[in-house]
């Protein structure tokens, strides 16, 4: 909890504003009582009316005062914690903003979503209350204690009976809640990610008729939180009637004690009276440190949660600034990669190595788990490889300052990911300084201009979050076009045009070679039609480069290819392909 303190400090002005407001609060308040003695030893007794309208009328200065300093103190202290809870939310989010592929692996997207937010709270909420009370409830106490004891020492034993009875009913109730509270923020956990795997999984779970396997699950997670809330909050409201005996138990002991000591001297009235109030304010400021005790726990589990985040230290670390000068004709080159997996067994790429140049396509296919969209995440240093080296433009990725190596990527993912907004931010994502025309150049390439034209607001129509509101393959056509809007050196499509039908596949991957003929163009895919064109093919296999060609090469000589091949084409078209690829392989022997 302490180690989020260090979000405090732009606002140490504000603290100090704070708490000098809350010491003349204090100060203020713990006069009124003294005030009220006088009045009745030395106004109400002898019967002086003069001075018990000039003391009243300090005692009202003196509240005037008091409530100016608890106003100034309550606003600051909700001012400064907000503030503190919104940097710590920022600095969150710009960590998991930053996180690569394996470090948001550690942490489910859930429990991420809980962390910023309802863990957050937690820690603002306890903040806020520390501001406002730690100061107050132990300078109220101590100096309660002190006066009291001033004011009526025959009866300060009374204060150390109530104090200890509030320290013992503070202990009891923390051990029995703070082991809760951990269980308490993983179950919270678990029920944000069931809601968050039903909500995206709808179609799903619907298509499988698993309504009541998915309620079920639901019902076991959200009874299992609710039976702990109902324990939790059964424990903490204990506390309230026990503190309330002990509040009244107390003042009914002031009293007696006090009633049998005026009857040997009926001046002490005015010293029981202020004993009594100072009495309430010593209870009241163990009752505000107890309510303190017993939420800090909960908070503390929340911000070791968060710290857990903000140290978390990305596997991947980029250089401040680039290292070198790339060339400037664009190419990607793979020298014997590895990757594995964190505490894998089994690599996933094996001695990977290939050359991509500049107006060239190399397209990468092979079986499911081969590694094709592995391989490809590489570039952009989404994963970072095992062993080996990959060069953007001749200079190793590890050499680039994060912003000029994405600058130089296009990326299209496999699932078209889209953001709340319009269609055209989500064209103009990548390069918001793009013109109009740069986007309506991007959206025609990409096919999307027919169907964005007939939209009711054309480029300025909405897009829900996700994407909901359009199909797979407008999605699709919409992250090409937002790649192409980038103007990028490299073209990265993973699988992009398998929501496309094949005359618009055709076309598109046509007007492609339009704006390509100084990038590289990186395509996975699972469709023969869309890389057979491709000046280059690399084929894998469980992880390694089994063959690595044009399509009628590969055709010829690679097993795997031919395979793959076959699996998609007519046996009459299969033949048709080999005999095809054994003509060219006879004209290259006689040339």
């Amino acid at each position: 909890m302490f180690k989020l303190f260090r979000f405090l400090k732009p606002y140490w002005w504000q603290v100090i504003i704070l708490l000098l407001a809350t010491a003349l609060q204090v100060y203020t308040t713990l006069r009124l009582p003294a005030l009220m003695a006088d009045i009745i030893n030395k106004g109400i007794v002898p019967g002086d009316t003069g001075f018990i309208w000039l003391t009243g009328l300090k005692m009202i200065g003196l509240a005037i005062v008091s409530a100016a300093g608890a106003l100034i103190s309550s606003y600051f202290a909700a001012r400064v914690g907000t503030s503190y809870a919104r940097d710590i939310r920022r600095e969150i989010f710009n960590k998991i903003i930053n996180f690569n592929m394996l470090d948001l692996k550690e942490f489910s997207t859930a429990s991420l979503i809980t962390r910023t937010t309802n863990d957050v709270n937690q820690v603002q909420m306890v903040t806020v209350m520390l501001l406002s009370i730690m100061l107050r409830a132990p300078l109220f106490l101590i100096i309660s204690i002190v006066m009291a004891i001033q004011t009526a020492p025959d009866m300060g034993w009374i204060i150390w009976i109530g104090a200890a009875a509030i320290i013992g009913t503070a202990v009891l109730i923390m051990s029995l809640v703070m082991p809760k509270f951990k269980v308490f923020q993983e179950l919270i956990d678990k029920l944000t990610l069931l809601t968050r795997e039903n909500l995206t999984g709808l179609k799903v779970v619907r298509a499988f008729d698993n309504e009541k396997i998915e309620k079920k699950k639901f019902v076991k997670n959200n009874d299992a939180l609710t039976k702990l809330m109902i324990y939790i909050d059964k424990i903490l409201e204990l506390q309230n009637p026990l503190i309330n005996i002990i509040f009244n138990g107390t003042t009914l002991l002031c009293s007696w004690v006090g009633i049998s000591l005026l009857s040997k001297d009926f001046a002490y009235l005015g010293n029981m009276t202020a004993f009594a109030q100072y009495v309430t304010h010593v209870m009241m400021s163990f009752l505000m440190m107890s309510l303190i005790f017993v939420t800090l726990p909960r908070a503390n589990v929340s911000a070791n949660r968060i710290n857990e985040i903000l140290k978390t230290k990305s596997k991947i670390h980029w250089r401040e600034r680039t290292n070198g000068v790339p060339e400037k004709t664009a190419s990607v080159e793979f020298r014997n990669v590895d990757f594995c997996y964190p505490e894998a067994n089994e690599k996933v790429l094996d001695k990977v190595s290939f050359k991509a140049e500049a107006g060239k396509t190399t397209a990468f296919i092979g079986s499911t788990g081969s590694g094709k969209s592995t391989l490809i995440n590489l570039v952009p240093r989404f994963y970072e490889a095992t062993d080996g080296e990959i060069l953007v433009n001749g200079l190793s990725i590890k050499e680039y300052a994060k912003k000029d190596l994405i600058a130089r990527i296009g990326f299209v993912p496999q699932r078209g990911m889209l953001f709340a907004g319009t269609v055209k931010s989500n064209i103009k994502f990548g390069a918001p300084e793009a013109s109009d025309e740069q986007m309506h150049k991007a959206a025609r390439i990409a096919q999307a201009e027919n169907f964005i034209e007939k939209l009711p607001n054309k480029y300025n129509s909405h897009i829900a979050q996700g994407g909901t509101n359009v199909s797979g393959g407008q999605k699709q056509r919409l992250s090409i076009a937002r790649a192409i809007c980038k103007n990028p050196d490299i073209f990265i499509f993973d699988d992009a045009f398998s929501a496309l039908d094949m005359k618009t596949d055709a076309r598109l991957r046509e007007a492609l070679k339009e704006i390509t003929q100084d990038a590289v163009v990186l395509v996975v895919a699972q469709r023969i039609s869309t890389i057979k064109d491709a000046d280059q093919i690399v084929v894998l296999n469980n992880g390694h480069v089994v063959g690595k060609g044009k399509h009628l090469e590969l055709l010829k000589d690679c097993k795997i290819y031919q395979e793959i091949v076959k699996s998609q084409l007519s046996d009459k078209e299969y033949a048709a392909e080999l005999r095809l690829a054994g003509k060219k392989a006879g004209e290259v022997a006689n040339a």
